[in-house]
């Protein structure tokens, strides 16, 4: 697209993708993501180590080749930002483990259900995700005072966060999921891990389907909150892309791992809440004040693990 600048050339790009596909091929067929199976804590331990490796490695390679071929200056300064985005990514995501419980629990998925709910919910996550960080950079390179109006939402949307933190989304009434039944045929009751259902030669969707569709819309929803977030780091939109994949592909992993355990990170929104605010402060300041991705990644880090700590002192002296 025209106006839109990358320090990436077309083969790293062809290169990242054909690593995403791969990776989500073997969840796909080789580990059985398309099949019903109970995630164990060990499981989704490892497979979180695993994607957050993985990022490391990524952003290791990164700044090895760029610092070969851009100079060790430019090789820092967009590892740093792809540290800062995935930080971010990964911080904010936590608030989609909290919505996928509700959804969950508001239908009563069975554990063994939900890891295929999750793998398609990826793959919409990732479509949708690329084509709004491509509009974003867009809407960017051509008016950059967009950013501004990318502080105040994010502000916003932080200071909301605030003051709803402990008030839970009504999932039963949302109106995707109420445009979806008016519009679906639905085929009540469990019908185990099948999406479609065919009675009297007529398809059906099932209320699995309804899940996955419940899903891509929060997550849609989530996306308008983090994508502009990585733009107060980088305007690279190879950097915001690689950074949300890389928190995408380890967020399924990432909710079976918090899942018994998400209670006892209930300060934690506190901490995502002041992450949006430090943001979009950042960006509103920007005329007058730069803060460097270094200052910022120390901040954001802060924010979050002292929410966590906090949530797990807290829920221990409670114990």
């Amino acid at each position: 697209m025209n106006g839109i600048e990358s320090m990436a050339s077309g083969p790293m790009w062809a290169g990242f993708i054909a690593f995403v596909l791969v990776m989500l091929a073997l969840d796909l067929w080789v580990f059985g993501g398309n099949k019903a199976h109970k995630v164990s804590i060990k499981e989704a331990g490892l497979w979180s180590l695993g994607w957050f490796s993985l990022a490391l490695l990524f952003n290791l390679g990164l700044w090895w080749h760029l610092k070969g071929t851009l100079g060790p200056e430019i090789a820092e300064q967009k590892s740093l930002e792809f540290l800062s985005g995935y930080l971010i990514e990964k911080a904010l995501s936590v608030d989609n483990v909290f919505i996928f419980l509700l959804i969950f629990s508001a239908f009563q998925v069975k554990p063994e259900y939900q890891r295929r709910v999750l793998i398609y919910g990826v793959l919409g996550a990732i479509v949708m995700r690329a084509i709004m960080i491509w509009a974003g950079a867009w809407v960017v390179s051509e008016f950059s005072w967009v950013l501004y109006l990318f502080g105040a939402f994010l502000l916003y949307t932080g200071v909301r966060m605030l003051k709803a933190v402990d008030e839970e989304p009504d999932v039963k009434n949302n109106p995707v999921l109420k445009l979806a039944r008016r519009t679906l045929p639905v085929a009540e009751g469990d019908h185990g891990e099948k999406f479609i259902v065919w009675k009297d030669g007529k398809r059906y969707v099932t209320p699995l389907l309804l899940v996955l569709i419940l899903i891509e819309a929060t997550d849609v929803v989530f996306a308008v909150d983090s994508i502009p977030a990585i733009f107060a780091i980088t305007n690279d939109p190879f950097i915001v892309f690689t950074s949300n994949l890389f928190a995408i592909l380890g967020l399924r992993a990432l909710y079976f791992l918090l899942a018994d355990v998400a209670d006892r990170f209930h300060l934690l929104k506190y901490g995502l809440a002041l992450v949006l605010c430090f943001i979009g402060a950042k960006m509103l300041l920007l005329p007058w004040l730069h803060i460097p991705v270094h200052i910022s990644l120390t901040v954001v880090a802060t924010l979050i693990a002292g929410s966590v700590i906090a949530s797990l002192y807290s829920t221990r002296k409670e114990k």
